[in-house]
């Protein structure tokens, strides 16, 4: 097992074969997994205990931990210049033209030997399979966009924690309360790295509005909807009217997460199973933390924006680091969600870290298989889950609506700077901003 402690050592060592495995000296077959970085202590030997599992499984294979997170804005270099592991993570959104472009490994038909492959949930699967339905990248992690907040934020400023915001209404008087009452953002959202437009598109699809429709081959850019537009006007309003958003204006995911768990943010938007993240990177206070449904204002269209992660394996990857690689997507991401031996032993693995067990999630496969396996590792659980009801108790029950499909994460990065003017220029015209941007992303749309 290579731990993070020799992480420096056996990349340095291993450099000339990143992206396309090696063997090592003693003739095993060597991979490159993803770490997260930026984990606490606890989370990174969670990490190493199941590396030397694996290992110990599969004494063949000689894994090396690399730390990698998925960003915008330095993902398609590391991608051109092979400089990715052989296992890595996306988000549902870059599944499909990754697929298209024959930018990742055709794993199809390692995929297909799993026991469960013919279980995934259909509209799920579709992020990480090609037009024929063969699946190149496996869904790992799926989920809903959903309403976090403080609790001792909300306690201090003399809300009850016990009883969320439900509306959009109720998200701005909270904030402004959050705000005047204990001198911290009431509400505050991402703006950049493409959050910007992942939390406008979340607004618009609770305000009942989309930003592109489809029809047939080809699709239209609605990204400047009168949904969009009124979900925009409520996010200037909470900003210029009730000075309730803090002076930051430029978060994206990991910046926003650190204010968060740090108590100067009330209430944000983000994926419903944030909770383990914010604990592993973050240090968040189980007391403090609660997360909400997030309130759809849209009428019958009103949806919430759901996505996820794929694991997918580095295009330059000969045959038995492929193989290498699904067995070790099947034993870290899968089997805890299939297998009750496995789902006990990476509860009590990641419990005994210190890390959380739990978290909300929607599930990769059907909501029988999600609850089964809560019921497996009920003993390790350790997450505040009563905190955590007022998201359960709807997050099945709500509309849930994918991603926009085409050119996603570029016409996310169109509208960054649309959020962050709306922030930062009280006299922003919302809609001509958009019309702008419209115009941009059909451009992108057209090339499909």
């Amino acid at each position: 097992m290579k731990s993070i402690a020799v992480l420096a050592v056996a990349t340095a060592v291993l450099a000339a074969c990143s992206g396309g495995g090696a063997q090592s000296a003693d003739g095993k077959t060597v991979v490159n997994v993803s770490l997260d970085p930026g984990l606490e202590q606890g989370a990174i030997d969670a990490f190493n205990a199941r590396v030397a599992q694996f290992e110990s499984a599969n004494p063949s294979i000689d894994l090396v931990p690399r730390e990698y997170k998925w960003d915008a804005t330095t993902f398609t270099t590391q991608l051109a210049g092979g400089t990715l592991p052989d296992v890595f993570t996306v988000p549902f959104t870059d599944g499909r033209g990754l697929i298209e472009r024959k930018q990742i490994a055709d794993i199809s038909g390692q995929v297909a030997g799993l026991p469960y492959a013919g279980k995934f949930n259909k509209e799920i699967a579709k992020a990480g399979s090609a037009d024929d339905g063969k699946m190149w990248a496996v869904p790992i992690a799926a989920h809903g966009q959903a309403l976090h907040y403080n609790r001792t934020l909300f306690t201090q400023a003399g809300l009850d924690p016990d009883k969320p915001p439900t509306s959009w209404e109720e998200i701005r008087s909270a904030a402004k309360q959050i705000s005047e009452k204990t001198g911290q953002a009431g509400f505050a959202m991402m703006t950049s790295g493409n959050t910007g437009g992942w939390i406008a598109t979340t607004l618009a699809y609770a305000f009942g509005g989309r930003t592109e429709k489809l029809e047939g081959d080809t699709a239209k850019s609605t990204v400047d909807s009168p949904e969009m537009v009124k979900a925009l006007q409520a996010v200037k309003a909470m900003r210029w009217d009730d000075n309730s958003m803090g002076a930051n204006f430029l978060y994206e995911w990991g910046t926003i997460n650190q204010d968060f768990a740090a108590g100067r943010i009330g209430m944000y938007v983000s994926g419903g199973g944030n909770y383990g993240s914010l604990k592993a990177q973050n240090a968040m206070k189980p007391e403090d933390y609660g997360v909400a449904a997030l309130p759809l204002t849209g009428g019958a269209n009103a949806g919430v924006l759901g996505g996820g992660t794929l694991a997918a394996v580095s295009a330059k990857a000969e045959e038995p680091v492929k193989a290498a690689a699904v067995k070790w997507i099947d034993f870290y991401y899968l089997e805890k969600l299939t297998n009750k031996d496995a789902a006990v032993a990476d509860a009590k693995t990641t419990a005994d870290s210190g890390q959380a067990v739990g978290s909300p999630e929607l599930p990769v496969f059907d909501k029988a298989a999600f609850d089964e396996r809560m019921t497996w590792i009920a003993q390790y659980v350790n997450v505040p889950v009563k905190q955590m009801t007022p998201y359960t108790d709807k997050m099945f029950g709500q509309p849930l609506v994918p991603e926009p499909t085409r050119s996603t994460q570029q016409v996310y990065a169109l509208l960054d700077p649309v959020v962050q003017s709306v922030l930062t220029d009280r006299g922003a015209d919302i809609g001509s901003l958009l019309n702008g941007v419209r115009t941009q992303a059909q451009a992108l749309l057209d090339k499909k």
